[in-house]
């Protein structure tokens, strides 16, 4: 297309071959788009569909999600990972209806105040809801602006992804009514077709002067993140098991599963059963046993996690105190728990 501006082919690209049937499209409801770019923040999207799915069901407007209990929410988002989204989620719901009255704000800047809303996320909404100009810069479309600009370098790194909002932003259409299709071939490209590894230049719209495809160095730019070897950890768990229940405590926020219900950790050269006898009540148990390890990996570290299994045969505490819960059965599958835990549970 001779002649046409990088904006004017995206747009025309995406309303022909781009992405129009996921859920959260063909809406101008600010908090179904507000909700699928939260989720949707460093997770595929076949992942996010069903959680997507089950919150509307659940929370249909923000003002539900701004009502519900910690714990429902993140029982909802359990599996889907990176759960301070989670929590950053109820409260900016919370922060929408007590300061702007249940209505996202068209403003960028006050969107961007929303917690665990950035400038991309917040661009992003408003270009979708209310066809606000304004750049996103989300992991794919860094891909596709560095390969199309020639911009060197790991998009993480500060220099560079200065210069690529700067790519970003005179990019932009002109006219607002295209924000919505612009904004989301940007998506599309990245996600389809401007791909990692081995992109499908012949289909990109704006293959004629993309710098990358040109030089040959799509495989290349952008830049790999530097590699580094994950730091590993070690966590003793206790599995106490009170016939068919299972002791689980509430893990503090911020931190790893921070708003979750876990299994209780140990210090390495701590004894379960003093444990269990001194902070959880139980007066009488079994043999100790461990159970096969089990390897999870986060984003900065490795965690092995050692789990020690008791059976409990008596609980003199006759409630659960604040913190702490006795689970089985569907309240037990049903809990917010940690993946690698809620397997563990599920399995044994």
């Amino acid at each position: 297309m001779p002649g046409t501006t990088f904006s004017q082919r995206i747009v025309a690209w995406q309303r022909t071959h781009g992405r129009h049937d996921l859920p959260w499209q063909n809406t101008r409801d600010a908090y179904r788009i507000w909700l699928s770019e939260i989720m949707l923040q460093q997770t595929q999207v076949t992942t996010v569909l069903p959680y997507y799915a089950r919150f509307l069901e659940r929370f249909p407007t923000v003002a539900a999600l701004a009502d519900a209990a910690e714990d429902d929410v993140m029982s909802l988002w359990a599996g889907l990972g990176y759960y301070s989204r989670a929590r950053n989620l109820h409260a900016a719901a919370k922060q929408v209806v007590a300061l702007h009255n249940g209505q996202f704000p068209a403003d960028v800047a006050l969107l961007a105040e929303l917690p665990g809303v950035g400038r991309s996320t917040a661009a992003a909404i408003a270009a979708f809801a209310y066809d606000i100009i304004a750049p996103i810069l989300d992991g794919n479309v860094k891909r596709v602006l560095a390969r199309h600009a020639g911009v060197e370098g790991f998009p993480g790194a500060g220099p560079v992804e200065k210069m690529l909002w700067r790519h970003a932003e005179e990019r932009l259409p002109a006219k607002p009514d295209n924000m919505v299709a612009y904004t989301q071939g940007l998506m599309d490209l990245g996600a389809t077709i401007c791909s990692r590894t081995d992109p499908t230049c012949l289909l990109c719209p704006v293959a004629a002067d993309c710098s990358a495809r040109i030089s040959g160095r799509t495989a290349d730019i952008p830049a790999a993140r530097p590699s580094k070897v994950l730091p590993h950890r070690t966590q003793r768990y206790l599995l106490a098991r009170h016939n068919d229940q299972v002791l689980l405590v509430k893990r503090p926020s911020p931190g790893i599963w921070g708003g979750l219900w876990c299994l209780p950790e140990l210090g390495d050269e701590e004894d379960a059963k003093a444990v269990a006898r001194l902070r959880f009540g139980v007066s009488r148990a079994g043999t100790v046993r461990e159970l096969p390890g089990i390897e999870h990996t986060f984003t900065h570290f490795r965690l092995s996690l050692r789990v020690i299994e008791l059976p409990v045969t008596k609980i003199e505490a006759s409630t659960n105190s604040p913190g702490t819960l006795w689970l089985a059965g569907d309240d037990l599958r049903n809990a917010a728990l940690p993946k690698p835990i809620s397997r563990l549970l599920i399995d044994f």
